[in-house]
């Protein structure tokens, strides 16, 4: 078994069809120094025998392999999260190459964050709300008169990228950077702010409220917040909505007693 790099990013394979694609990013993230495979509903549950034989003696991946029923849940304890996809056109999150996104994610690594690249199903690729949850969209260059490319080559590119950006990095000596907030902390701020709007009226007419919902938290998603900016920025929150609460109570004393 190879050893994988303390700073290697986590693999999330979203609504994986097939069996053997799991086996050959199993393959692919061996051959490269990755060992953090987590599986968002697999079609056909987990584990599965197909995997291991396709992974060609590569199994601590699939030995290890985490099984999550939300992309979420998946990327809740990471800190910096890319989404592997075509470029959205519901959103306006960074676009960068596999190089860049592996530069990227390694230097945030070597400040202490853990990182993950999320990759969507065969046929349906990601849902934009799991790409509002990441950083950053992943597209890979390739050439437009033929555009198929499967999930294990997709990983490949990645990977392999990943491993040149370790090996020709120089040594870091690096000033810790503040703690930055987990998937689970964003999430939290993103649905507490989303509340107190629901709250407020903000979102009009209801049937655009999805689309809102994933272009604010594409929007905060962006700024990359530090754990204490997130319990500052809920702490903004609730004091607004007390706030408001506090201004129609007095509305309300000032209504009766006119009355």
């Amino acid at each position: 078994m190879a050893e994988a790099s303390p700073l290697a990013p986590a693999i999330i394979l979203n609504a994986t069809q097939l069996a053997e694609n799991i086996g050959a990013t199993a393959r692919v993230m061996a051959n490269f120094g990755l060992s953090d495979l987590r599986l968002v509903n697999p079609r056909d549950g987990w584990p599965q025998e197909r995997a291991w034989a396709l992974a060609s003696g590569a199994e601590w991946p699939l030995n290890a392999a985490r099984v999550y029923d939300s992309v979420a849940a998946a990327v809740a304890d990471l800190q910096v999260v890319f989404a592997t996809t075509a470029r959205p056109r519901e959103l306006t999150l960074p676009v960068v190459t596999p190089r860049a996104a592996a530069a990227e994610l390694r230097a945030a690594a070597v400040q202490g964050q853990r990182t993950g690249l999320l990759f969507g199903g065969e046929r349906a690729g990601l849902e934009t709300a799991d790409i509002a949850l990441c950083q950053a969209v992943v597209t890979i260059p390739i050439d437009p008169r033929f555009r198929s490319l499967n999930l294990g080559q997709a990983v490949a590119i990645n990977a392999y990228e990943w491993r040149t950006a370790e090996l020709d990095a120089a040594p870091a000596n690096f000033r810790p950077a503040p703690e930055p907030a987990t998937g689970e902390a964003l999430l939290g701020l993103y649905e507490h702010l989303e509340r107190e709007l629901e709250t407020a009226g903000f979102f009009h007419p209801p049937e655009k409220t999805p689309n809102m919902i994933q272009n604010l938290r594409s929007a905060l998603g962006k700024a990359r917040f530090t754990d204490q900016e997130v319990r500052t920025l809920r702490g903004v929150i609730t004091a607004l909505s007390r706030g408001r609460g506090k201004v129609l109570e007095k509305i309300a004393r000032k209504t009766g007693r006119d009355a």
